[in-house]
């Protein structure tokens, strides 16, 4: 129970959300920032923020970075507020799915002036904001700001007077499939995050956070608060007593039913397989997080939460299973496909594509399992956020024993360039602390059962 002289979670939350949306009306910045962590309800807020800036003569600006973004936004919107008259901008490349098309409260155009005339609040991909050339409104709200390239800023900061940034300063950096070094260290390095350049031109910008995780419950919020949100902290909007996972008994099990067992009663598990240099493509370990997922669904995991008290029955939909690369991830596909049926409607994708999405168990592939270096990718903190603040109950982490020994052999020496400030934790440090805390979680693979290790 939270004690009666301090606040409850939602009460600080509510308290960070008035801040920002009374601010508003009155800013007389160009800009205002809102830093949140993983599942704090950004999206509950732009919804809440653009409801307060639509004019009538005026529709507010929503930009997200990606199409699954913004057709995510749009359902908000006609779910919450549907007092909104709200359009889609969408490009003529992009089908917009089938359920926001036959909504009847809904608009969708791929030209700005079929739109704005009709519309309290337009939603659309940075991408296709940046076609608009002769237009100007006075607000924007920017969804996952630090996901957004600064000269994407560059292209679609005259479109708006004044915008909201609302983003997750922990989560991966923009990236880019094209050799970028030539641009380090330079003010004008389109690498860097739109929020990032934002303040280090604009220092006076008011910065709010947001104070509470919905999405992780008390035992991973210690974690992932101290190792990537070392300028944000934040808490749980759950108790312990609000999440549980049980499970049948049984009368042999399993190292994978040990593993689950442990991460059901603490929030997290490292599942450890024998130090081995296997480079991407690891095998055993791609049977591990298969086998762990499948244990899951086979002794009928029931969790609950504050969403559902009477118990729910684990189905795929539920779990993720995360991985660095993608060529890893289409061979954990592939080997769902052809061995694992029961697994089907499993999730099973890279952390760049898991990112804002929530599931109530992931598995993860750590990105340094396996590797006989430490490169710059793989230490990325973003990477590491991102796989393990994806779930509402419990992470189990799939590894090759040696990670600490390994990060010990290649300390982080990357140069360091002069030029925009980052909020993102150090990867080697964060990598650290993810495995010091593993350590009094770990089951090994070979190990009989009711021998844990750590």
């Amino acid at each position: 129970m939270t004690p009666p002289h301090q606040p409850s979670p939602q009460q600080r939350m509510d308290t960070a959300a008035r801040a920002i949306l009374e601010q508003l009306p009155t800013l007389t910045h160009r800009g205002l920032v809102v830093d949140s962590p993983p599942g704090a309800g950004k999206s509950t807020l732009v919804a809440q923020a653009a409801d307060a800036l639509a004019q009538a003569s005026a529709p507010c600006v929503v930009i997200a970075q990606t199409n699954s973004q913004v057709d995510h936004l749009v359902r908000r919107f006609v779910r919450h507020h549907p007092h909104l008259r709200t359009a889609r901008l969408t490009g003529t490349e992009h089908t917009v799915p089938d359920d926001l098309q036959a909504h009847p409260g809904i608009r969708i155009g791929t030209r700005i002036e079929n739109l704005e005339k009709t519309a309290d609040v337009i939603v659309g991909t940075a991408m296709k904001w940046a076609t608009v050339t002769d237009r100007r409104w006075p607000w924007a709200i920017i969804d996952e700001g630090y996901q957004m390239r600064s000269d994407m800023l560059l292209w679609i900061a005259g479109l708006f007077d004044r915008a909201l940034f609302v983003g997750d300063p922990g989560q991966l950096d923009p990236f880019s499939a094209v050799e970028t070094d030539r641009f380090q260290g330079l003010s004008h390095d389109p690498m860097n995050s739109a929020v990032a350049v934002l303040l280090a031109n604009n220092r006076d910008l008011p910065i709010h956070s947001l104070p509470v995780s919905w999405r992780l419950p008390p035992s991973a919020v210690p974690l992932i608060s101290d190792a990537f949100y070392p300028f944000t902290p934040f808490h749980a909007g759950s108790r312990e007593a609000d999440r549980t996972l049980t499970f049948s008994p049984l009368d042999i099990r399993t190292p994978a039913d040990e593993v689950i067992e442990h991460a059901a009663r603490t929030g997290w598990a490292l599942f450890e397989l024998p130090a081995r240099i296997t480079g991407q493509h690891d095998a055993e370990a791609f049977q591990a997080v298969l086998g762990i997922a499948e244990r899951l669904l086979v002794r009928q995991a029931i969790s609950t939460c504050e969403e559902n008290p009477q118990g729910h029955v684990l189905l795929p939909g539920d779990v993720a299973i995360g991985t660095a690369h993608s060529s890893q991830a289409h061979d954990i596909r592939a080997l769902l496909t052809r061995h694992y049926p029961r697994l089907h409607g499993v999730t099973v994708d890279t952390a760049n594509r898991l990112q804002g999405c929530e599931f109530r168990v992931t598995i993860v592939l750590h990105p340094l399992s396996g590797r006989g270096d430490a490169s710059a990718f793989h230490l990325e903190a973003g990477r590491l956020c991102v796989l393990t603040s994806r779930h509402r109950h419990a992470c189990i982490v799939v590894a090759r024993a040696g990670i600490a020994e390994l990060l010990d052999a290649h300390p982080s020496n990357d140069p360091v360039h002069p030029g925009v400030a980052s909020k993102v934790a150090d990867g080697w440090e964060a990598n650290h602390a993810v495995l010091a805390h593993l350590a009094e979680h770990t089951v090994d693979a070979r190990a009989r059962p009711g021998r844990r290790r750590g």
